[in-house]
């Protein structure tokens, strides 16, 4: 008799399932496709009206060349843009800055300003395309730089659609791209929903992510647990603040990543719906059924690709995209096959597209609303990860609070201890990696990266330079001025920060006027 098997998560999986392996009350867990409490997806028919958004994420160097790779993703299918923002961006600093030096333009688009805004999206329909913005201490400023260059468009605001990421918290667990404390990060949050639902009605205000915790390591369950237990944080944030839950809730969207445990992800999937609408329902009171929805993007597992025969990775993403489409995700970022060795080139990024063009149009996943349905393998998998799931939620707001859990490590801790198992267990060889700890060649033929031009930091500059020499000077610390005294009080941030902008202060302006009044978050040692 072989041994018994456990998913990542650490749940048993039979290698026979049956009735028996399915607690009782299924139906109940169950119900239809489109309604409480959504394990089955979150429209009564999911891919079979259409599939889901094929979002490419996308963003080196400068604004220009952007522009450029988001032109050919359309031309080549896509349905909307995922913006990759470089690290001085995510950090709320200027390419002209010190300690931006060597980073512009690395690992993402340089946006210091509406100037550079304007250039991303040049030629882009903003009232037809949906976007996505991966930025979030500073996800407030790029979001009003993008309805900016919209309104220049002729689009109103209530025509935009699209997401930021917005997610803070998970940034002092597992990323680390902050700028603020916890307690007035939560606050910029708060109003961005309230500045959103009066002016931006169709935009996702938040992208509670679990990818990069399980990036940096985190188990499915520890995923799905820590990023639920920061959205139970943002809502009664929001509520806090006198926000109605059903004037916000419905905007909210969550990012989760998908591994190559296509049976754990779905079942994980599954379960991450069912929490969330009973959370919704029961602890927040919430009565439309679109705030107790968990609408999710999906990308593919990143830390599972490797640089070691590279070309493997296209059977990697193909099985992670797979998992996250038989799941019921909303969109879908398929990797670049070669994203573990450099930024991609063109040809793969549109490989990473053809990837979810073939399992749309060429396999018969849309033709049924919920392929898994009745599994008993699966709903006996949904089962156990969503009780192992409530149970470590309740072991966070045993701290107080998702912020107080956070401030004392334990996310942090128990994501880390994960990562190190997994370590372990590939150096060991108990844990199969194809063509690193086993199944190796000698002859990986030469690969040439896509290189990002170190002058781009010296062009960025210049850039600076002219906005400075050009702008209304006066204007500007005036509404940076602005912006501080509402930073200071309880006025609604976005609305000076959208004059500031809009006079062309720079990203780095505002987020240094923001630190004026609320500091820096510093980490605790025992971190």
């Amino acid at each position: 008799m072989s041994a018994e098997h456990r998913a990542e998560s650490g749940i048993p999986v039979p290698a026979v399932a049956g009735p028996d392996d399915v607690r009782p009350g299924l139906d109940e867990r169950l119900g239809a496709p489109g309604a409480y409490p959504f394990t089955r997806g979150v429209y009564p028919t999911m891919y079979t009206s259409r599939p889901w958004t094929m979002r490419q994420y996308a963003g080196f160097g400068t604004a220009r060349e952007s522009n450029a790779r988001y032109h050919q993703l359309l031309a080549a299918g896509g349905h909307g843009l995922s913006v990759a923002f470089d690290l001085p961006t995510q950090m709320g600093y200027d390419s002209d800055e010190p300690i931006a030096h060597g980073e512009v333009g690395k690992v993402g688009v340089a946006i210091d300003s509406i100037d550079d805004m304007r250039t991303l999206f040049d030629r882009i329909p903003l009232g037809e395309v949906s976007t996505s913005m991966t930025i979030n201490a500073p996800a407030a400023v790029l979001l009003l730089l993008y309805q900016l260059v919209a309104e220049e468009q002729g689009v109103p605001g209530a025509k935009l659609t699209g997401t930021i990421q917005n997610d803070v918290l998970k940034e002092y667990v597992a990323r680390g791209t902050y700028i603020f404390p916890p307690r007035p990060s939560l606050r910029l949050v708060a109003d961005t929903f309230a500045y959103c639902a009066a002016e931006l009605p169709r935009w996702n205000t938040i992208s509670i992510s679990g990818y990069h915790m399980a990036e940096a390591g985190a188990t499915p369950v520890q995923e799905i647990a820590f990023t639920l237990a920061n959205g139970i944080e943002y809502v009664r944030t929001a509520v806090a603040a006198g926000l109605a839950v059903d004037d916000f809730a419905p905007r909210l969207s969550f990012f989760f990543v998908a591994r190559t445990t296509l049976l754990e992800e779905v079942a994980k999937f599954r379960a991450a719906r069912r929490i969330w609408a009973r959370i919704m329902r029961d602890e927040f009171g919430a009565t439309n059924p679109k705030s107790q929805m968990l609408r999710f993007h999906t990308q593919t597992a990143g830390v599972q690709l490797t640089a070691q025969q590279p070309e493997v990775n296209l059977i990697r993403v193909a099985v992670q995209g797979l998992g996250a489409v038989l799941g019921g995700t909303q969109s879908l970022h398929t990797n670049s096959y070669d994203e573990a060795i450099a930024l991609p080139t063109e040809k793969a990024a549109r490989l990473a597209l053809r990837t979810q063009q073939v399992l749309a149009y060429e396999t018969d996943l849309t033709a049924t609303v919920d392929p898994f349905a009745g599994s008993y393998l699966v709903e006996s998998m949904t089962d156990e990860i969503e009780a192992a799931t409530v149970a470590l939620i309740d072991k966070v707001f045993e701290y107080g609070s998702a912020v107080d859990a956070i401030e004392a490590g334990f996310q942090k801790r128990e994501i880390e201890l994960s990562a190190y198992r997994v370590a372990q267990e590939i150096e060991a060889g108990e844990r199969t990696v194809v063509g690193v700890n086993r199944f190796q060649t000698d002859d990986d033929e030469p690969y040439e990266p896509l290189r990002v031009d170190p002058a781009i930091g010296a062009e960025q500059e210049k850039r600076l330079a002219a906005l400075r020499a050009d702008r209304d000077d006066p204007a500007v610390r005036a509404a940076l001025d602005a912006l501080r005294t509402a930073a200071a009080g309880t006025e609604n941030v976005l609305v000076p920060m959208k004059a500031a902008l809009r006079a062309r202060a720079t990203v780095g302006e505002v987020c240094h006027a923001l630190r004026d009044v609320w500091g820096t978050h510093q980490p605790a040692e025992r971190f």
